[in-house]
């Protein structure tokens, strides 16, 4: 299949396809310097990477699972990290959207006087500030039980 009807299949523009050869995502068969041909399980290996982006993966943790003949070598340590990210970065947004509708909806005359939105501003301000200390995200808090 040449690179064109690869695009065409994929979704996937031929530039990118030019790219993740040259990183060694993917491989091209048949001689250089004629138009770029590939086998059909390239297709395969575009939804993986697409697969892996969605995920948050990086290009280069996509590369360490997945060779350019189309072997596939699942990082199973680093799917559950990412699947740990996702679940605190859910946690971070419910939070998030539990305090946007309570301002929207406070009785308070002002959210100036109200303890509950007071206590949004005071955790929204100390996480971003251990953010900006660490350098990186930090995991919701736990509820109590």
């Amino acid at each position: 299949m040449d690179i064109a009807e690869v695009a065409k299949r994929s979704g996937v523009p031929a530039s990118t396809l030019r790219y993740y050869e040259k990183v060694g995502l993917i491989a091209s068969i048949g001689p250089q310097g004629v138009r770029r041909q590939f086998a059909p399980t390239v297709l395969d290996q575009l939804a993986l990477i697409a697969l892996g982006q969605a995920a948050g993966l990086s290009l280069d943790e996509v590369h360490t699972m997945l060779s350019p003949r189309g072997g596939v070598n699942i990082d199973r340590q680093l799917l559950v990290a990412k699947a740990d990210d996702v679940d605190a970065t859910i946690r971070q947004l419910k939070a998030v959207s539990r305090g946007l509708r309570h301002a929207a909806a406070c009785p308070a005359p002002s959210h100036a006087e109200c303890p509950t939105f007071q206590g949004l501003l005071k955790s929204a301000a100390s996480g971003a500030l251990d953010r900006q200390r660490l350098g990186r995200k930090l995991a919701p808090k736990r509820p109590r039980p």
